[in-house]
């Protein structure tokens, strides 16, 4: 388990004041970024050889969205580990300890030489410490576009300020790019990402939006293949 501090500050706000959804999700990459630095046999393994963990999947609900001003405190843990994969909670608290966003994800382990999944061995494995799964609705990892009422939207170039250090479209930026394309008044109350297809500096990327029984997709694509896959739940 690894917490960090933030307080909301201007940079991190809506035009209401209110934290944005995309800051909540660098906090929680953040802190999930620096977990690693408690878990010295794991984070030795990933130097040796070349590895990272790349977000395949995450959930998040939104319990209440903080104000400017508030000092909040974002906790990860792992729950789960197996060769090619690892699961954890990661929550965001308001100053009472009161969780504000709860959330799952799940994270593939890759050869960064080659893009491909790689195993951990199980020596590696057993020297990890984890934590009781957090009481939340585990929803299904996989999501699925709607087939009706697909709407096409204007496309989006991949430009500097959307790439991380592993060189692709940081997955924060998919969700900011999604949520440009809600309707008016849509308030994030719960959603689900699948990341598949990391986008890259240049890509131009073909945006589809569907909505249905009150949830708000949207499909990221690179080269014709759905990319990421967001739905947004109000």
């Amino acid at each position: 388990m690894f917490t960090l501090n933030y307080k909301v500050t201007t940079s991190c706000c809506d035009e209401n004041g209110k934290l944005k959804l995309y800051s909540a999700l660098q906090m929680m990459q953040d802190c999930s970024e620096m977990w690693i630095n408690t878990e010295a046999g794991v984070k030795k393994y990933f130097e040796e050889n070349g590895m990272a963990q790349l977000l395949v999947f995450r959930q998040v609900e939104v319990n209440r969205v903080p104000v400017y001003g508030e000092d909040l405190s974002v906790t990860t843990s792992v729950y789960g580990m197996k060769p090619m994969f690892g699961f954890r909670n990661t929550v965001i608290r308001d100053d009472d300890g009161n969780p504000c966003y709860t959330t799952w994800s799940m994270g593939a382990f890759v050869d960064m030489s080659t893009g491909k999944l790689s195993r951990i061995p199980a020596e590696v494995l057993a020297t990890m410490n984890l934590d009781p799964q957090v009481e939340m609705e585990y929803k299904d990892r996989r999501v699925f576009m709607p087939k009706e009422n697909v709407v096409s939207r204007e496309p989006y170039k991949v430009m500097r300020n959307d790439i991380d250090y592993n060189k692709h479209v940081n997955n924060a930026n998919y969700v900011r790019i999604a949520q440009e394309f809600l309707p008016d008044g849509w308030y994030v109350k719960s959603m689900r990402v699948e990341f598949r297809i990391p986008a890259k500096m240049g890509d131009m990327l073909a945006i589809d939006t569907a909505e249905e029984n009150g949830k708000f997709y949207v499909d990221i694509k690179v080269d014709g293949n759905s990319s990421t896959l967001v739905e947004f739940e109000k």
